[in-house]
């Protein structure tokens, strides 16, 4: 064990914590592209297949990333169009309903719920 002298606690204290919010934030950046390529996988499992094309758009990308902050999207490189179009239902030309298949709103969800137990994991 290193002696400190007291004038140097608050330093090493401040070193110490810096140390620690980097590796937390390198497991959270981490824990986030996980979920989101979950989501990926879940949406072109559950979205509605016509021809498919809607199916195979999902991706997702990182829209900003720092050395503390990460955001991403996914989203449907294919048919963008359709996304609320699908997960609501719409007005037919005819005057009836197209019922919508509710597959995003599930999906972030359960996003929100593992990111979350992720995070709780990862800050103990």
């Amino acid at each position: 064990m290193k002696k400190i002298s007291i004038d140097e606690l608050s330093n090493t204290i401040m070193e110490e914590l810096a140390s620690y919010s980097e590796e937390v934030t390198e497991e959270l950046k981490k824990d986030v592209k996980e979920t989101a390529s979950e989501c990926v996988s879940m949406l072109k499992q559950k979205s509605p297949k016509d021809s498919g094309e809607y199916r195979k758009g999902w991706k997702v990308a990182a829209v900003y990333e720092s050395k503390k902050d990460i955001r991403v999207s996914v989203y449907n490189s294919k048919k963008p169009q359709l996304t609320h179009l699908l997960e609501n239902g719409h007005a037919t030309r005819d005057g009836g309903r197209v019922e919508g298949t509710p597959h995003i709103a599930p999906t972030e969800k359960y996003a929100e719920e593992k990111l979350m137990a992720k995070v709780k994991v990862g800050l103990k």
